[in-house]
């Protein structure tokens, strides 16, 4: 095999002990022996995070941003110099290298910093060398050398901006499952395995739900040309291929089924129907940092209307807060909040030239009894709001009837 320039990226699973650190580096020794350049990209220790998370609540009940991250840094930190080590063992020459030593520059945001700028001429450096380099995942500095930290799931886009920067030949990104299944495993028994998937609907899965997977870090891949590929850390199988989209994927008509059971639904009534119903009655919920998703605006009756939209469930109470706030100035009748609904989606880049399929989802869920509460769509997903007690039972029958698990590229199981 020819040298290639790799990128890792090793989750917190799979550096969740020192055994397991070891087995990294073992695995990493034999890519090297093989004359490949590597940067490894390391998440803190499982339950690294969460651990000093709980401290700094122990010490402050609302911590500075800067030093939260000055202090969620140091797991990945840890990860990094107990993996050089590790290789240093081995005989394999190693360096772990902190953000700010990477030059990965972002903006000030902490908690969720965006990536400006990554300066590689210290890995280069190090390639000219034969190390492999060991890098921090998920942090970086801003313009005034203060540590940053990415956000959820941020060593993956560390890794996929690394493989953008260096023209890596591949970013492999190695966790505890085998790759990109067509749903969850854990919620359907005949969930399978795909061999590839396009970028963009790796993007709407991961957006909807699906945690394989940071959605910056596939953005990343996107826009860069990064090839990704998803894979167990435990073993040396083939995972799943995120890459470009290529003429055949359209074959499938859907790649996946996706959902979120922590969602929450408020409804606005009685809005005057006038230009910039949404902007007002949306605007200071999206203004506090609320993500708010699916939106429905009812028929106007009267020149009035009724505005529905879902957010997390973790910010459902401050959403009624800001809710309660704003009737008066919308001029809005009330509202309600519903804490326990879900959504469920089917994905694939099929249903861009295929119609009919917005109807068969809906009329297998109502096979099922399932009450659908909101809908919405792009070219290549369609996504149901329901009652949170349904999301299991709609994601098996979706499965079933559109995948029917087996990913043969026909649509002979989709009822059309």
């Amino acid at each position: 095999m020819a040298a290639m320039r790799i990128v890792q990226k090793y989750g917190g699973t799979s550096v969740g002990s020192t055994e397991l650190i070891r087995g990294v580096a073992g695995r990493v020794r034999k890519l090297y022996e093989e004359g490949h350049e590597l940067v490894v990209v390391v998440s803190a220790m499982s339950g690294v995070t969460n651990r000093l998370l709980a401290q700094a609540a122990e010490i402050s009940a609302q911590p500075a941003a800067r030093e939260l991250d000055s202090l969620l840094a140091t797991g990945e930190q840890a990860s990094a110099a107990l993996l050089a080590m590790a290789l240093a063992e081995l005989e394999v020459p190693a360096i772990s290298l902190l953000g700010h030593q990477l030059k990965i520059s972002t903006d000030a945001s902490y908690g969720r910093a965006r990536i400006k700028s990554i300066d590689v001429s210290r890995i280069e450096e190090a390639f000219t060398q034969r190390q492999v380099v060991v890098a921090a995942g998920f942090q970086g500095v801003d313009a005034g050398q203060n540590i940053t930290t990415l956000g959820r799931g941020g060593s993956d886009t560390t890794a996929v901006a690394l493989a953008a920067a260096l023209k890596a030949d591949s970013c492999e990104i190695l966790t505890d499952v085998r790759g990109v299944f067509t749903t969850d495993p854990r919620v359907c028994d005949d969930a399978v395995k795909l061999d590839r998937i396009s970028y963009g609907e790796m993007l709407e899965l991961a957006s909807l739900g699906a945690k394989v997977l940071q959605i910056r870090s596939v953005e990343f891949a996107s826009r860069y040309g990064v090839k990704v590929h998803v894979r167990s850390s435990f073993d040396e199988a083939e995972g799943t291929w995120v890459i470009a989209e290529e003429e055949d994927m359209e074959e499938i008509l859907v790649s996946g089924v996706a959902f979120e059971r922590d969602e929450a639904k408020v409804t606005v009534f009685g809005v005057p129907d006038t230009p910039g119903l949404a902007a007002s009655t949306l605007g200071p919920v999206a203004n506090a940092g609320i993500v708010i998703d699916v939106i429905v605006q009812n028929v106007s009756e009267e020149g009035r209307t009724d505005l529905t939209f879902t957010v997390p469930k973790k910010d459902l109470a401050a959403t009624e807060e800001i809710v309660k706030g704003m009737l008066d100035d919308i001029g809005a009748s009330g509202f309600s909040a519903s804490p326990d609904v879900g959504k469920v989606s089917v994905v694939g880049l099929g249903m861009r030239n295929h119609a009919g399929v917005a109807v068969r989802m809906f009329e297998i869920l109502a096979g099922e009894q399932i009450n659908i509460q909101m809908i919405t769509t792009s070219e290549i997903k369609i996504s149901v709001v329901i009652d949170a007690s349904e999301v299991d039972r709609a994601v098996k029958v979706l499965h079933r009837e559109f995948i029917g698990g087996e990913q043969d590229g026909s649509i002979a199981n989709t009822g059309r």
